[in-house]
């Protein structure tokens, strides 16, 4: 599969839908990232996000496990130094995430396609958890 399908950066809903939900698109794009299938691509930024969202008490997520998906995302990742984008999208807070892919050579992996406009993503392929699954079994074995 292509280097660019194969670096991707996890929007933080991914990463929540994955530890919650065993079974559906985002629990396997973690499976698959954790394994090693996937490098997700990180900034400070990114790190900071999933740690605040995924620590909090709504989602009775275990510590240790966030702890050990944690530091395995980070010391198996992708870290990069991005640059600030050209423009802004709609929600700021998503702006790190498309500027780390954009730096990475990245895919954005989100379940909110519609916080990557198609006209703000300067040229990043933004793909929803089904989306990824389907080019990473449509492509050829190597």
């Amino acid at each position: 599969m292509p280097d660019a399908v194969r670096i991707v950066v996890l929007d933080t809903n991914v990463l929540v839908s994955g530890l919650l939900s065993p079974l559906g698109p985002p629990a396997q794009i973690l499976a698959l990232t954790i394994a090693g299938e996937l490098t997700a691509a990180h900034d400070p930024r990114v790190l900071s996000e999933y740690r605040d969202v995924l620590r909090r008490p709504e989602f009775g997520f275990a510590k240790h496990r966030v702890r050990e998906v944690l530091d395995q995302l980070e010391r198996d990742g992708l870290p990069v130094v991005p640059r600030p984008l050209r423009g802004r999208l709609p929600d700021p807070s998503d702006e790190p995430f498309l500027e780390v892919a954009a730096a990475a050579g990245a895919v954005v992996v989100t379940g909110n396609l519609r916080h990557f406009p198609p006209t703000r993503r300067e040229g990043v392929l933004v793909l929803s958890p089904r989306e990824l699954l389907d080019r990473l079994r449509a492509a050829p074995r190597e």
